[in-house]
């Protein structure tokens, strides 16, 4: 079957299927939508977790014989893979579609990748999840939307925001997801629940420090080395989740790559920006980033981002913050010489 983001809790509530693909382009959207599958299997007592990554050259057997490796004696398994894009090849299609096609009542097979287009769509180990599972597909939240989505998010944490707040909130964030449950997060702490003052929330965000994700990516992308640094050390002192700071980075990474993508292919300016999501007062900063980092770099930039997320996760050995400064100094690093402190 195939359902919404906002309608995985109700189908959640009524039973667990043997096989999940969620699949967005909003970080935060799809984290959750994946954590709400894994706390829902933690509850039917599937309390181990193999993670995988398909990065280039992945080893599909070790996925198969990772997922087939269950014992009558041990807990019953969330088998999970990341997807860095939904075109797994011809290897990796049928790898997932057999796993799909057998399901096994200790595993639970999860799959997290990027939105489906019509080809991902129609492909055979997506119509077999489909068929056997569940596809989640999570849409982002459009601006007119945004206010309505930043009071819901904060009333599900006890405070009680205006229109008028939401609507300055969703144009201070413009767009960023990730920005605005930061923002939200921040609020209850400050001004702690129930309802807040329009003013006494301008305030509150005037005198919070400016450590957060979607400043440190505008950073990146003017190429501001000594403001990015300071404000990473700023979001490390805050206690920010490494994951929430590398999803930032990568969905603009990711970005930068689709932008250079449709220049290649002779697409049109104003409707690329407008599809995907570049508000007015970013694209300066956007074309900036464009025209200081070539396509060759961005593509070990996402390299990078996936190695990091393995560090992060803990899949592969390595300080999350220290693989975050040194994914931040690529990011700014120019051609040809030393990344410049400013």
């Amino acid at each position: 079957m195939r359902v919404n983001g906002p309608q995985l809790g109700g189908l959640l509530g009524r039973e667990l299927l043997p096989a999940y693909l969620v699949a967005g382009d909003e970080p935060l959207l799809v984290s959750e939508a994946a954590a709400q599958i894994r706390a829902r299997a933690r509850r039917d007592g599937f309390e181990q977790r193999d993670y995988f990554v398909a990065e280039r050259g992945f080893d599909w057997q070790a996925l198969t014989e990772g997922a087939d490796n269950l014992s009558l004696f041990a807990a019953r398994k969330i088998v999970e893979l990341n997807l860095p894009t939904p075109r797994p090849g011809a290897v990796g299609g049928r790898v997932l579609q057999d796993l799909a096609q057998r399901p096994d009542p200790d595993r639970l097979l999860l799959i997290v990748t990027r939105k489906l287009d019509s080809s991902a769509s129609r492909s055979a180990w997506v119509r077999a999840i489909d068929d056997g599972g569940a596809v989640i597909r999570v849409w982002p939240v459009e601006r007119p939307q945004l206010p309505a989505w930043i009071r819901r998010r904060a009333q599900s944490r006890g405070l009680a925001l205006s229109s008028a707040t939401a609507e300055w909130m969703a144009d201070r964030v413009e767009g960023n997801l990730l920005a605005a449950d930061q923002e939200v997060r921040k609020l209850v702490l400050l001004l702690g629940e129930g309802a807040a003052d329009h003013a006494a929330v301008r305030d509150a965000v005037a005198s919070n420090p400016r450590f957060d994700v979607f400043r440190l990516t505008d950073a990146l992308l003017a190429g501001q080395a000594r403001r990015a640094l300071r404000i990473l050390d700023g979001l490390r002192a805050e206690g920010a989740a490494p994951s929430l700071v590398l999803w930032a980075i990568s969905r603009d990474l990711g970005l930068l790559s689709k932008l250079k993508f449709a220049a290649r292919n002779g697409a049109v300016a104003a409707p690329v920006w407008k599809r995907h999501g570049v508000w007015p007062r970013r694209q300066p900063l956007v074309k900036g980033a464009l025209e200081r980092i070539e396509s060759a770099r961005l593509t070990e930039l996402i390299v990078k981002a996936a190695e990091t997320d393995r560090v992060i996760k803990g899949v592969q050995p390595g300080n999350a913050w220290q693989q975050l400064t040194s994914l931040v100094l690529a990011v700014l690093r120019r051609p040809g010489r030393a990344t410049a402190v400013r």
